[in-house]
């Protein structure tokens, strides 16, 4: 079997269900937009230089280290010019990357320093993903976005968060989630959110088992009803393998499994947070074994240097992965985005599922 090239995994159509709008900014738009916003806390003032700045200072294998990074990218996203055009050049990036749809997710209230409203920050986001989306759909590159509107774990506004998303959910908002340092911060404090988030019958993932361990995964779907988890790569701990080399679930493992519950793996970021300590070491290989919904994501592609490609272009080499095998992460991400049933199935069988056969798969 011939490996997957970059070219073609370039090429071929992608579903991206996690990654983060102030995780991804282009090195040189960073640098572009703290001279006209007058943000004077950039740590390198050459493009080259700092996104390997980003790079080195998000692979310290802590997540709380690297989360500090983001003070920057949020730093130079606080007028709604600046917003808008990290937003349109999101929707251009990952269309030129290949990727068909994508959920990308941002938080409102780290945007409101300098006095912008909740609303406008959503309909900035919102403005400027239609805009690249047509700006890559005149270069012959389709893609459709969405948001996710993030609250923080450690603030106390996540009511007023879902409150947006349920507001916005006509207008490109497809759901909601919680972000943040997980140690400390469980995912029970902002129960009012996912109750009043379930009674409206909308969407919502939770960042769970990336940096702490079951008890989030596990609060994560028992009590607060996510129906995604962000990352979930310590589900593993609840599987073990024998010495012949058979697996046994535990009770949360096969509930996970059971459920269908997605998991939103990024193995880039999982190695620089420490969450895993080598990308042949990742839990997805087992995952992907055992039939659990996998799917593969870019997390932040600034500070993992990295676009959806380039993650699967990873899984290739760590795992043999072929055709059959990305496709099969890539309908498992399609089957679990937040949109109508009847328009992610369109999409898999009207753009995956015959790029995929002509490569064989």
């Amino acid at each position: 079997m011939t490996a997957p090239t970059p070219e073609q995994l370039r090429a071929v159509p992608k579903v991206l269900l996690h990654d983060h709008l102030d995780g991804g900014l282009r090195p040189a738009t960073v640098l572009e937009l703290a001279r006209e916003t007058g943000y004077e806390g950039l740590p390198e003032s050459e493009v080259g230089a700092l996104a390997a700045w980003f790079e080195r200072a998000s692979t310290s294998g802590s997540l709380e280290r690297y989360l500090e990074t983001f003070v920057h990218t949020v730093g130079v996203m606080q007028t709604v010019p600046a917003i808008r055009r990290v937003a349109r050049e999101c929707a251009e990036d990952l269309a030129d990357d290949g990727v068909v749809y994508a959920e990308v997710r941002f938080a409102p209230e780290l945007h409101v320093e300098r006095g912008l409203a909740l609303p406008a920050v959503v309909e900035a986001v919102l403005e400027g993903f239609a805009e690249g989306s047509a700006a890559a759909a005149a270069r012959g590159r389709e893609i459709r976005m969405a948001a996710l509107l993030t609250a923080m774990r450690h603030a106390a506004r996540s009511s007023e968060i879902a409150e947006l998303a349920v507001r916005y959910r006509d207008a490109g908002v497809v759901g909601f989630d919680i972000a943040g340092a997980e140690a400390g911060f469980p995912p029970t404090r902002h129960l009012d959110a996912f109750e009043y988030l379930r009674r409206e019958n909308a969407h919502f993932t939770i960042h769970a088992g990336e940096a702490f361990g079951l008890p989030s995964i596990w609060e994560a779907l028992q009590w607060c009803g996510a129906d995604r988890l962000g990352h979930g790569v310590r589900i593993v701990d609840d599987i073990t393998v024998a010495a012949d080399g058979t697996p046994r679930l535990g009770r949360l493992a096969a509930y996970v499994r059971d459920m269908r519950v997605p998991l939103e793996m990024c193995p880039s970021s999982n190695l620089q947070t420490g969450a895993v300590t080598s990308i042949e070491e990742h839990p997805l290989g087992l995952l992907r074994e055992l039939g659990f919904r996998v799917t593969v994501n870019t997390d932040n592609r600034l500070m993992s240097r990295t676009s959806l490609s380039r993650e699967m272009g990873l899984l290739v080499d760590a795992f043999g992965y072929g055709w059959a095998d990305l496709r099969w992460l890539t309908v498992n991400a399609m089957k679990s985005a937040f949109i109508p049933f009847d328009e992610r199935l369109a999409v898999i069988e009207q753009r995956i599922k015959p790029a995929y056969a002509a490569l064989g798969a």
